[in-house]
C-alpha cells in the first residue's frame, strides 16, 4: 500500500489552509523579491512546497543540501524536480576536506558513538552549506508542520532565525493527511520511501522505517533521547543541547 493510499484525506479546512499558504508564499516572494530560498530536504513537505511554488509562478529559489550521505531515491528526486517543474535547485554541499577529516579522526560511524559528534556531523554536512544557501539572503522558506513532533508543536508560519532573517513555514498547520491528499490531487512526485513507511528522510545512516504507533520522527536518530532529535537546522543557538543517549548501537 502507498503513502497515498494510506494518508491521503484532507482535512475539513483544507481549502483555507491551501489558501493560506500560497498567499503567504506570494506575499514573500514580493516582499523579499530575489532575496529567497526554498530550503527544501527533499522530503513530502517540501516537494508539495516546490510545486506551490512553480504552480504559482512565486520566485522563489529552490536549493537543497546535498550532505555526501543521502539515500539514492532522495537524490534522484533533484532531476525530476528540474524537469517537471522547469526550474533549477542549487545544490549545496560540506566543505569536502571537513567531512574527509571527520571520518579519518571518528570514523564512518562516529553518529552513534555520542550526541555531541553525531551534531559535529551534522553541523558539517547540514548547518556549514545552509549557511552558504542562505548568504546574501533576507528570507528562507521550510516545510515545518506543528504536527511533526512535540518540539515543532509551536511552529509560527512567520519567524526570525538567529542571524534576523525572515523564516516562514507555509505548511505549519497541515496535517499528514492533508500534504498526501494534496501529493495525490496534484501529482506531486515524491520519495518513493515514503511508501515503505519512512515518514521523515534524512540522511541514510540516520534514517530507519517506523513500525504502526510509532512517533512520525522515531525513525531520525531513533538510538537517541526524544530531546535530541534535532540537527540543528531547526533550533535556536542558544538551545541546549541534550545529552542522555538509550539503545545501543544500531
Amino acid at each position: 500500500m502507498t503513502a497515498i493510499e494510506l494518508y491521503a484525506r484532507p482535512s475539513a479546512d483544507f481549502a483555507a489552509r491551501h489558501a493560506h499558504a500560497v498567499a503567504l508564499l506570494q506575499s514573500a516572494a514580493s516582499e523579499h523579491r530575489g532575496r529567497i530560498v526554498q530550503a527544501t530536504s527533499l522530503g513530502a513537505e517540501d516537494m508539495v512546497l516546490t510545486d506551490l511554488i512553480a504552480r504559482h509562478t512565486v520566485g522563489i529559489a529552490i536549493g537543497t543540501l546535498q550532505t555526501g550521505a543521502l539515500h539514492a531515491e532522495t537524490l534522484a528526486l533533484i532531476p525530476r524536480i528540474e524537469e517537471r517543474y522547469g526550474l533549477r535547485v542549487e545544490i549545496h554541499e560540506p566543505d569536502h576536506a571537513a567531512v574527509v577529516h571527520f571520518v579519518g579522526r571518528h570514523g564512518e560511524k562516529a553518529m552513534y558513538e555520542s550526541i555531541e559528534l553525531r551534531k559535529r556531523c551534522c553541523a558539517i554536512r547540514k548547518l556549514e552549506p545552509l549557511s552558504r544557501m542562505l548568504d546574501g539572503r533576507e528570507a528562507w522558506i521550510t516545510g515545518l508542520r506543528r504536527e511533526q513532533s512535540h518540539h515543532r508543536a509551536e511552529v509560527p508560519f512567520r519567524d526570525l532565525d538567529d542571524h534576523g532573517r525572515v523564516k516562514l513555514n507555509p505548511l505549519a498547520d497541515w496535517s499528514w493527511n492533508d500534504i498526501w491528499h494534496y501529493i495525490a490531487t496534484n501529482d506531486v512526485p515524491y520519495n518513493p520511501l515514503h511508501d515503505q513507511f519512512y515518514p521523515s528522510i534524512g540522511c541514510a545512516p540516520c534514517t530507519r522505517a517506523i513500525a504502526v504507533g510509532e512517533d512520525f520522527r522515531a525513525g531520525r536518530w531513533w538510538w537517541e533521547d526524544e530531546k535530541a532529535k534535532e540537527c540543528g537546522l531547526h533550533v535556536a543557538q542558544d538551545t541546549p543541547p541534550a545529552v542522555s543517549m538509550i539503545g545501543a548501537r544500531p
